[in-house]
């Protein structure tokens, strides 16, 4: 028999982001590119723009760039901060990390909370910090909202009020690249002043797209504000955004799948999405308790709703485990990432995916566990099958009853 490249099937993307793109998404970047100085353009961009406002619930702008969620992260950092300007933030995996050691290469002063990367953000430990800083020498707190390295969702509500507690005018910043979309997150309703985002996750969208939405305490701060900004200044784009345009020339492929994206999320309803993504993750986790693993994320508060970080067994190479999984069942898992690298595998279950999906991939990682020797009990896949007809059977009673 003549060796093949071909196999059969669809491939099992599981990592949590880049998602895998919906045919109706790709579809709709397919279609021809126009003038992005036209007005047939801005009728489209200012669509747009208003759609993500719904998403990110804010009525405030929210300010797209051609770039990844890092590009995001420079965004809300300078065009709100000034060389040697204290922040706040917390360890809550490898994105939290990458964040503060921007922070750092900018020249600002970051107090870093240390955490083993099992559990999400502290709130007390941040409103210790805050009731302790009498002279409001920090400047800002900014934490992720979800960290997609260690399946840790962190409670965004309770920094908001530990903030107002402490009568503290820090801005507050949040990454919700693996959360947006994805579970509920409210910007103007948390008092959130700079959220941001990529395309790639939950939005259902090839890497291309940054997101900063801003509060108008955000918007004041830039007149203040003295790190250098060029390419992602807040001020440059929101001019030209107010007419459907842009400083330089934008992502328009991908922005005609947003729009798609955005008709999908509305027809299915945002509540409903967020109840889907919860029930997935339900599923996923009781596929672990089945198999006797152990979550990453320690603590049930926080855990998450898009991806589920797995620690290995003792001596087994979760990177082995990935390799052997893609090998024989052309199913891509997440790696571990820095402190964790090869001590844990990923599963993605976020954007457009379901019940049937979730356990395909569950399927794979069980006859994964099972062919690379790793120490399990069988039953993972069963446990989702119970969870998710749970699920079920309360929809069914609950629209029989109606």
């Amino acid at each position: 028999m003549s060796k093949t490249t071909y196999r059969a099937g669809r491939h099992f993307l599981q990592i949590p982001g880049p998602t895998p793109v919906p045919s109706r998404i790709e579809r709709a970047m397919l279609r021809p590119i126009i003038d992005h100085r036209s007005q047939q353009f801005a009728e489209f961009s200012k669509g747009v723009l208003e759609g993500l406002k719904g998403v990110f619930k804010t009525k405030n702008p929210v300010i797209m760039f051609p770039a990844s969620g890092t590009g995001a992260w420079e965004a809300a950092l300078a065009n709100t901060l000034s060389p040697g300007d204290k922040i706040v933030m917390f360890e809550t995996g490898q994105f939290s990390l990458l964040w503060q050691a921007m922070a750092r290469k900018l020249g600002i002063d970051v107090d870093y909370i240390a955490s083993d990367w099992r559990v999400g953000v502290d709130a007390n430990a941040i409103a210790e910090r805050l009731a302790a800083d009498k002279a409001h020498q920090i400047k800002a707190v900014a934490i992720v909202h979800n960290d997609t390295a260690t399946g840790c969702c962190s409670p965004v509500e309770e920094v908001r009020k530990a903030l107002d507690a402490a009568g503290h005018p820090a801005l507050l910043m949040v990454d919700t690249v693996s959360s947006l979309a994805c579970v509920d997150y409210q910007h103007d309703g948390w008092g959130v002043d700079v959220t941001v985002c990529g395309s790639q996750k939950g939005l259902m969208l090839p890497p291309g797209l940054a997101f900063t939405a801003v509060s108008d305490k955000a918007l004041a701060a830039t007149k203040t504000a003295k790190l250098p900004r060029a390419f992602f200044s807040w001020n440059d784009m929101l001019e030209p955004n107010k007419n459907g345009f842009y400083p330089y020339t934008p992502g328009i492929t991908v922005m005609y799948g947003l729009e798609e994206a955005l008709k999908m999320l509305n027809e299915e309803g945002l509540d409903n999405v967020f109840a889907r993504h919860a029930k997935l993750a339900s599923g996923v986790r009781a596929a672990v308790n089945g198999w006797g693993l152990e979550n990453q994320c320690r603590d049930a508060k926080y855990f998450s709703n898009t991806v589920t970080s797995i620690r290995m067994p003792e001596g087994h190479s979760a990177d082995a485990f990935r390799k052997l999984v893609l090998e024989n069942f052309n199913m891509s898992l997440g790696a571990g990432l820095s402190k964790v690298a090869d001590k844990v595998f990923r599963i993605g279950h976020l954007g457009d995916t379901n019940e049937l999906t979730i356990l395909g991939a569950l399927g794979g990682v069980e006859m994964g566990l099972e062919l690379a020797g790793v120490p399990h009990r069988e039953g993972g896949v069963d446990a989702a099958m119970a969870e998710f007809g749970r699920w079920a059977k309360a929809k069914v009673d609950t629209a029989a009853a109606a």
